[in-house]
């Protein structure tokens, strides 16, 4: 053998074995910064992971409000048609009263006119009415205008 090619190659062994050594040094100072640069990247992750969830939050929280905020307009709008409605009800409903009063007045004011002067038929009225009675108690006004009372009790 040739001592130039031990040499070389104990040179080759020396650099390899220098390589390696120098490799595990490396890795044991790089793997603890790793480790730390790790970790800080997972608590970066988790704290914007946290800030997006609290803006979820946020928006739900403005839209259950907003929609809230709709109902409740919703409901004064449907309160306030409603006692429109009922004013417009009321309103209707009375002049429905006052078209009967005068309907019914127009009515008596015919019917009193057309009894004026007719006592004759009016007697007969009264007649068939006394006829078709059940006993019922009737007073008789007199020349005074007093009722003759319980005058004989009907039906003794």
């Amino acid at each position: 053998m040739h001592p130039n090619r031990n040499s070389i190659a104990l040179g080759g062994l020396v650099a390899t074995v220098l390589f390696f050594v120098i490799l595990i040094v490396l890795a044991l100072w790089a793997w603890p910064k790793y480790k730390v640069y790790k970790l800080e990247m997972n608590g970066i992750a988790a704290l914007k992971e946290a800030e997006w969830s609290k803006q979820i939050l946020i928006e739900e929280a403005k839209a259950r409000e907003q929609a809230a905020l709709m109902q409740a307009k919703a409901r004064v709008t449907l309160a306030q048609a409603e006692g429109e409605a009922k004013i417009v009800q009321a309103k209707a409903e009375g002049q429905a009263d006052i078209e009967r009063a005068k309907a019914a007045a127009e009515a008596n004011k015919i019917i009193g006119e057309s009894l004026k002067g007719n006592e004759a038929y009016l007697r007969y009225v009264w007649i068939k009415g006394l006829q078709d009675g059940n006993g019922e108690r009737i007073y008789i006004p007199t020349e005074a205008g007093l009722p003759i009372l319980e005058a004989g009790k009907a039906g003794k």
